[in-house]
């Protein structure tokens, strides 16, 4: 019998690896969705008025 060790290793590296792109996919996908979230809680917190940008991701408080 061979030692499967190593290859059980790799398979859970290729599965990490794979997990990792599809939650870099989707935060690029909603991460301006994701700042304007924070943004107006950020707001909120502060007592500030919260500003829409132009694009998803541009907004700030004023």
């Amino acid at each position: 019998m061979k030692n499967k060790k190593g290859q059980a290793l790799v398979e859970y590296v290729l599965i990490i690896a794979l997990i990792s792109v599809i939650i870099i996919g989707i935060i690029n996908t909603f991460g301006g969705y994701l700042k304007d979230s924070i943004t107006k809680t950020s707001c909120s917190i502060a007592d500030q008025e919260y500003v829409e940008g132009e694009e998803v991701g541009e907004g700030y408080c004023k």
